[in-house]
């Protein structure tokens, strides 16, 4: 599943036989480690991730109420896991990364597909915002888009960074966001 190697000592440093060695801060996998940064123990994988979409989703929630929040969906910009980490204040953020591409290739894959698709979907949501009359939002529309793809997608990569078995996403159709887009309108 992982590559074979003693986590819980990570990668070594210098030493020589009888002395301690040193532990590079990022390669220590250690479960009791990665738990403290908040990164699973199992996965590799870090939540906090999923927090870039779920500020986005909140706002998408909330557009029937304030419509006026449209701009700043609009303006959200998609993020891979590592540049997402890397431009954060996250601690343990050179863990999170260096573990991300540590884990396990089918996991992060699969994971990285959802990615991907969460990402298409948005950019569907955001033309719809930006070829919306301004005074006529399509909130229905964008609402059955949020809850019946992006939400399923987040729930799907939440449970691959929890642990879920990999496998990917099924859905109704064959999975592209246009799909669901069209669906809405047809």
């Amino acid at each position: 599943m992982f590559p074979k190697a003693n986590f819980s000592a990570g990668e070594k440093l210098g030493g020589t036989a009888g002395t301690e060695e040193l532990v590079r801060p990022e390669t220590d996998f250690s479960p009791d480690r990665l738990a403290a940064a908040n990164i699973h123990p199992d996965t590799w994988l870090a939540t906090d991730y999923l927090n870039h979409f779920n500020e986005v989703v909140m706002l998408i929630d909330m557009l029937p109420m304030m419509p006026d929040c449209a701009p700043d969906v609009v303006a959200w910009q998609p993020c891979s896991y590592v540049d997402h980490f890397r431009l954060s204040h996250f601690k343990e953020r050179d863990l999170a990364i260096a573990a991300y591409e540590a884990s396990d290739p089918e996991r992060r894959r699969t994971f990285d597909d959802t990615v991907a698709r969460i990402d298409a979907t948005m950019a569907d949501l955001q033309r719809m915002i930006i070829d919306a009359p301004m005074d006529a939002l399509p909130i229905e529309a964008l609402s059955d888009l949020s809850e019946m793809r992006i939400k399923p997608l987040l729930a799907h990569a939440m449970g691959l960074i929890n642990g879920a078995p990999v496998a990917a996403m099924v859905t109704e159709d064959t999975g592209d966001a246009q799909s669901a887009v069209d669906a809405l309108f047809g």
